[in-house]
């Protein structure tokens, strides 16, 4: 059964035209929970805006899947009186792509649509040549003649301001757009809850579907729910680079690559033995896996679940990314795919009484 119905694609499509950045998620928290309800038992969220759905509520053992809602983002920092905008990040935003993206100024009054300037190549002579975008040259221009102009519109220095991009398909195959890291993870967990409903799929434990906040700026979305939730298992699912790409060195970044299925993840964060299970599982359903290997941390939401509650038997399932935070993130759709179903297969091998103990 395809995770791509016409249901499913709607809800994308949805999601992703939705912009849910850093600190500011609750929109698409909304849009994703309505699509979750009808495939879980009861919904929840936190204070921050975390977001859950449970299946098989009450049980001893509780596991987790789990990806996180924010996308990167900019905030306005300063505006001058002749009316422009500088900006400061909101997560790893990446001042090289920004000149002339257009984009989102979110204000109590609404949208307010604006676009990275820079000078035009005919004026970049001399040293002016070799000018570069950098975080302190980087602005936006709402096309207001001074600053009282930008305040009456509503910006206000801490207005949040994301990339306007939206998710298109290449050649029937390739998803691009912004925010699919990670976004593409929250569509993944909610088409897990889905395919168990359809397929009737009774669980020994309790299931939490875990959309957290925060991610972007340190885990802490993570941070707050795993307190919350006190999970014995997390399965988390996040993004990995493509290094298939030009200009990636693969004996730095490792060698993955889009169209080849799921990486599994090997660092101190990762449970052995729930590592173990989830290769097993890819193998006996034959879902091809790719591997990456972390020195410390992995960077993603595993760390936090790993370390919390005493130790969280935790596993990290990557989809494979091309161009990780530009407006243009391209991930296969049979990734996307095989990552919904590995974790699927997974929740159905996992039995109430697994102790998740090396010795």
């Amino acid at each position: 059964m395809s995770i791509f119905t016409k249901e499913s694609e709607t809800f994308l499509e949805q999601y992703f035209t939705n912009s849910s950045p850093t600190g500011y998620e609750t929109s698409g928290q909304k849009i994703w929970l309505d699509y979750l309800k009808p495939f879980v038992d009861e919904v929840h969220s936190d204070r921050y805006g975390s977001a859950y759905g449970v299946i098989n509520p009450g049980q001893k053992m509780k596991v987790v899947i789990e990806a996180h809602a924010d996308e990167i983002a900019w905030f306005v920092n300063y505006i001058t009186d002749d009316g422009f905008i500088y900006v400061i990040r909101n997560g790893g935003s990446d001042h090289i792509i920004a000149p002339s993206k257009r984009v989102n100024i979110h204000t109590k009054k609404g949208i307010v649509k604006g676009a990275f300037g820079w000078p035009a190549i005919h004026t970049r002579r001399g040293d002016k040549a070799k000018l570069s975008p950098k975080l302190e040259n980087i602005f936006i221009d709402v096309g207001a003649k001074d600053k009282d102009e930008i305040e009456a519109m509503g910006i206000h220095v801490g207005c949040v301001i994301t990339f306007e991009d939206k998710l298109i398909t290449l050649n029937d195959t390739y998803y691009a757009g912004r925010a699919l890291d990670n976004k593409m993870g929250g569509f993944c967990i909610a088409e897990v809850a889905r395919k168990l409903t359809a397929n009737k799929v009774k669980l020994p434990y309790s299931l939490y579907v875990v959309n957290a906040v925060q991610e972007e700026i340190g885990l802490r979305g993570a941070e707050m729910i795993t307190q919350t939730i006190k999970p014995d298992v997390a399965i988390v699912t996040d993004v990995t680079h493509d290094t298939s790409t030009p200009m990636i060195d693969k004996k730095v970044q490792g060698d993955v690559k889009c169209g080849l299925g799921p990486c599994l993840a090997y660092a101190p964060s990762v449970h052995n033995g729930l590592l173990d299970l989830i290769e097993e599982t890819a193998e006996n359903k034959k879902i091809n896996f790719q591997r990456a290997a972390a020195s410390r941390s992995t960077g993603t939401d595993t760390d936090a679940f790993a370390y919390s509650n005493g130790g969280v038997a935790s596993a990290l399932i990557s989809l494979p990314l091309r161009y990780m935070h530009t407006t243009v993130e391209m991930a296969h759709k049979d990734d996307i795919e095989n990552v919904t179903n590995l974790i699927f297969e997974t929740l159905k091998n996992i039995k109430a009484d697994m102790p998740f103990k090396y010795f």
